[in-house]
């Protein structure tokens, strides 16, 4: 999860989804709860672990944090070196995510298959908007995280994506950089407040249209392909932080015209090896999780 987190477009939510911790995760923030905060208040600390589930959270959070710091650099060189190896990639795992997730849909009734339409299409719209002017007001910044945090745990929709659609993303950065504490605090509220609510409404969808819910899901991780395709023409561009130019609209394009267009080598056959690396490491993951589940 920390290292889909790192790349612009992926979210974490896909890889909690493919490797079987979704469901529990949902469940496991769901309990930070008012029951949660009285058992710690009453200091009966190991209840309060049990029923926040913090092994588990603390032992996820630990390797999102070990990814983050040590998979972020190499992540981050490759995807301003070798985007298009990068993408096809992440472009093959989303594919198999996307096979593995479909496949625990119990029954494809016509209900179900347009919710699936409509999440695909949700995704696809959020992949080609172009940002705009947004508030600076501390409204506008609490609704930002809370947009931003819910986005991070959907699978195929990524938080920092939408932070750039509306036109937070610098905003918030430079808001840390310059350790402006109302904007972090505002924001981090809305953080908060975002995961703790959303949580309770995808479990409550998993539990009552545990079909239509995973369709969306579906959805959305084939939706977000359009942001994952290796070979692109860009057609706008913004200047981060560090003053550095980069690419904020773009177009996709076939390989052979993203090398006459860009004069770059398009990788294709390192691309293709990468995608089904990425297929079928999806492949051996859920094949892995089912027959641990199978022997439990």
């Amino acid at each position: 999860m920390g290292a889909a987190d790192v790349v612009p477009g992926v979210s974490g939510g896909t890889i909690a989804f493919i490797t079987g911790i979704y469901e529990e995760l949902l469940g496991s923030i769901r309990s930070v709860d008012g029951e949660a905060v009285k058992l710690l208040l009453r200091f009966r600390l190991a209840d309060f672990w049990r029923h926040i589930n913090g092994s588990f959270l603390v032992v996820l959070l630990a390797g999102i944090g070990f990814s983050v710091v040590s998979l972020s650099r190499v992540i981050l060189f490759l995807l301003e070196n070798y985007p298009e190896l990068l993408w096809s990639f992440f472009f093959g795992l989303i594919v198999a995510s996307a096979l593995v997730v479909g496949k625990k849909i119990a029954r494809w009734t016509p209900g179900v298959i347009l919710v699936g339409l409509i999440g695909a299409a949700v995704a696809y719209y959020i992949t080609v908007a172009t940002p705009t002017q947004t508030p600076e007001a501390y409204w506008f910044i609490f609704l930002s995280g809370a947009i931003a945090i819910c986005a991070m745990i959907l699978p195929g929709i990524s938080g920092s994506f939408l932070l750039v659609l509306l036109a937070k993303y610098e905003f918030i950065l430079n808001a840390v950089k310059e350790l402006r504490l109302g904007i972090i605090a505002v924001f981090g509220l809305g953080c908060v407040v975002g995961i703790l609510s959303f949580s309770h409404v995808l479990n409550w969808a998993l539990k009552n249209y545990h079909s239509a819910t995973i369709a969306l899901l579906t959805g959305f991780m084939v939706g977000s392909l359009n942001k994952v395709w290796p070979w692109k023409e860009t057609l706008e561009t913004y200047t981060d932080r560090h003053g550095v130019v980069k690419p904020l609209l773009q177009e996709n394009v076939l390989p052979g015209t993203y090398e006459s267009l860009t004069g770059q080598e398009s990788y294709l056959g390192y691309a293709i090896v990468l995608a089904i690396f990425g297929f079928l490491l999806v492949y051996l993951i859920d094949r892995f999780t089912d027959d641990d589940t199978a022997r439990v």
